[in-house]
């Protein structure tokens, strides 16, 4: 299923988190933002690279994610790194904080995406890698790239 078929339309992704982590499991969430954050995610202005995700008073807040402030706004901007409130049911704050406790794994924003004109993020468990899991991750993808060069060249 294409992105205009599901009505998503990514915005940001999180590559670092994907080569320093291993994602166990994802789950969508929302996140509350003031308008012109809004308008600066609709321009794709986010960083979600140093950004991760701790609990809070039983709630669940995305923390250091760089979001530009939008240009053109009036009047009262936010700062661009200030801490923002995901949007989950106790049940599954309850859950993912278990999980996390208990197997000592890391919350991290995988994506952030929009959604049928909602702003949505994505958080994953995660375990972080070792080095050499990094290097052999490394290594896969450039053998893997050097095969496909070599059949597009035939």
């Amino acid at each position: 299923m294409s992105e205009k078929e599901s009505g998503v339309k990514i915005m940001a992704t999180n590559k670092k988190a994907f080569h320093n982590y291993h994602i166990l499991e994802k789950c969508e969430t929302g996140i509350v933002l003031v308008g012109c954050e809004v308008k600066s995610v609709r321009s794709g202005q986010i960083n979600l690279q140093d950004g991760f995700v701790r609990d809070k008073n039983g709630e669940l807040w995305l923390f250091n994610c760089y979001l530009s402030p939008y240009t053109q706004a009036s009047g009262h901007i936010p700062d661009p790194t200030r801490d923002r409130k995901l949007l989950l049911h106790k049940v599954e704050i309850v859950r993912l904080l278990r999980k996390s406790v208990t197997k000592g794994l890391t919350m991290v924003p995988l994506k952030l995406y929009l959604k049928k004109g909602r702003v949505k993020v994505e958080i994953g468990l995660a375990q972080p890698k070792k080095l050499f899991d990094k290097r052999r991750a490394l290594k896969e993808k450039t053998v893997n790239r050097d095969i496909s060069r070599g059949l597009r060249s035939r």
